[in-house]
């Protein structure tokens, strides 16, 4: 146990962290787990553990107490519309696909809550993005087959759904739909079709992911993809000179804010929380870790409904007195 907590203290200064930088609690504490996994896969006792398969109070005092020291965590804040519209607007203005393509991504992003190894190519290994044949398109409740049909019948469809897979949390085979937004551009039934308009005109596979993008540059053909960088870059950018409107700094967002801000905007429009679980596919409380109380139009009105709701009584419970 003594090695244990001497390994432990100089993981958390970064002596023997793989950044040699200091580390949270956390990340302390998924490296003694590491250390007891091994021992148990050789067949010996986690030596983090005592008899009753706790861990050992020595070690959870140490990181209590590092949990203790810890600055709060650096969450990243959702996108308020005016940033995300700005861009996707911005990103509408050229005929360049590529410019085209972010917009689109952004905008499933955002109506559909998604991660971004769902919408943008990443290096993660375990990500599993959306495909041409995963995305459903519909004409009130007929079902439309977006490579073959003829091209004018794409401007009556009403309704996408996108099909999970091998996506997390999600059930195989389930689809999640929606409508038009009522918004010239910003909305998930233009950007899917826009998507699939260019997968159909360039005869790729229907099992290309929907950030693949076909390109010419100097008369050579080009396969892109659009990636979480970029697309971070893109979102701290606009806002570096819209932020200060509403209340951000480029450092406070990244392309996973996207999941937040739409589950924001949908808090803001009291929808329940139940339907923005099972949109977002959160299985737990997990949800409320992406939505912020910083929000206005959540908080500012509420102390006026303590004002109006707070005079109440009580069911006496004292003793009655004779």
């Amino acid at each position: 146990m003594p090695l244990l907590q001497i390994f432990a203290a100089r993981y958390r200064v970064g002596t023997i962290a793989p950044s040699h930088t200091a580390v949270r609690s956390r990340t302390v504490e998924g490296a003694l787990r590491a250390v007891g996994q091994t021992f148990a896969s050789l067949g010996y006792k986690d030596p983090r553990l005592q008899a009753s398969g706790k861990l050992d109070l020595r070690l959870h005092r140490q990181l209590q107490s590092y949990n203790k020291a810890d600055p709060p965590p650096s969450r990243v804040k959702p996108i308020p519309l005016l940033i995300l519209q700005h861009l996707i607007t911005e990103c509408y203005r050229t005929p360049d696909p590529i410019h085209n393509a972010r917009a689109h991504m952004l905008t499933l992003g955002f109506f559909f809550l998604l991660r971004p190894g769902e919408y943008a190519a990443t290096s993660n290994p375990d990500a599993a993005p959306f495909r041409a044949c995963d995305v459903h398109v519909l004409r009130h409740q007929v079902r439309i087959d977006a490579f073959t049909c003829p091209e004018v019948d794409l401007q009556s469809v009403t309704h996408i759904a996108l099909e999970f897979t091998t996506q997390k949390n999600g059930v195989r085979g389930e689809l999640v739909g929606l409508g038009r937004s009522g918004h010239p551009l910003l909305c998930p039934v233009f950007a899917a079709l826009n998507r699939l308009k260019h997968m159909r005109l360039h005869n790729a596979p229907r099992t290309t992911p929907l950030y693949t993008v076909f390109s010419t540059h100097a008369g050579i053909p080009q396969t892109i993809t659009i990636t979480t960088t970029e697309l971070t870059q893109q979102l701290r950018s606009v806002c570096s000179f819209l932020g200060n409107a509403v209340g951000l700094q480029p450092c406070d967002i990244s392309v996973r804010s996207l999941r937040s801000s739409g589950a924001m905007a949908l808090l803001c429009a009291d929808v329940d929380t139940d339907k923005i679980r099972l949109l977002g596919r959160w299985r737990s409380d997990e949800m409320l870790r992406y939505l912020h109380v910083q929000a206005l139009p959540i908080i500012a009105p509420l102390s006026s409904l303590m004002v109006r709701h707070g005079f109440f009584s009580l069911l006496p419970n004292h003793p009655i007195q004779g």
